[in-house]
């Protein structure tokens, strides 16, 4: 047996194994990474800056503040709904908006009453 015929049966054995152990790493890199990261749903601007980020589960929804933005994950509420949540927990608010828009002025006003 020569040397090469040696190497091509240690290659196509390994070779398994290291496209396994590839994507192994490939996929626990995606289950790692944060997923609120890439889920905001919610942009909020809130009338007063905060004095320190913030991080806090209002709900279920996880909600990540820093200044006066604040953004969350979709939340299965009505946007006023959430809104309204929100007020209880950081104060009033500026503008509320998800990726189908802003609310209402007549709606964030309701929600700064805590209506």
């Amino acid at each position: 047996m020569t040397m090469t015929a040696l190497n091509n049966g240690a290659l196509r054995q390994l070779l398994p194994a290291a496209l396994a152990l590839a994507g192994t790493a490939l996929s626990f890199g995606v289950t790692a990474t944060p997923s609120h990261a890439a889920a905001s749903y919610y942009a909020v601007t809130l009338a007063s800056p905060l004095d320190a980020p913030k991080r806090f589960v209002n709900g279920e929804t996880p909600w990540a503040c820093a200044g006066s933005e604040c953004t969350a994950p979709r939340d299965t509420s009505r946007a006023a709904v959430v809104c309204a949540r929100l007020v209880k927990k950081v104060g009033p608010i500026a503008r509320f908006a998800t990726p189908e828009g802003e609310l209402a002025a007549e709606d964030l006003t309701k929600c700064n009453a805590g209506k």
